[in-house]
């Protein structure tokens, strides 16, 4: 298993915009095979930030669903960047 999780920047006024954009490849990667969860979220506290959470059974998974990235007015938006991916060894109850 593995989590893609971080942040990502945009204009504060072009927040909600960029979000409700990426509804259909959220919609998209849930109906994928292998991805468990998928998630951009608002920060509540600074208006700019973008949370990212994905969680995904294996990298080939993710890899066949990617593609080539945001599109390229999405990615124009992209101010900064701060998006690791989390290899997971075992998953246990908290």
């Amino acid at each position: 298993m593995l989590i893609i999780a971080g942040s990502l920047r945009v204009e504060p006024e072009a927040r909600d915009g960029y979000l409700a954009d990426c509804a259909e490849v959220i919609a998209q990667a849930r109906g994928t095979a292998g991805c468990l969860d998928f998630l951009l979220a608002a920060d509540p506290l600074e208006p700019g930030r973008i949370h990212v959470y994905e969680r995904w059974e294996s990298a080939e998974q993710l890899a066949a669903f990617r593609g080539s990235g945001p599109s390229d007015p999405q990615g124009a938006k992209i101010l900064d960047a701060d998006v690791q991916r989390y290899l997971i060894s075992g998953v246990e109850a908290p």
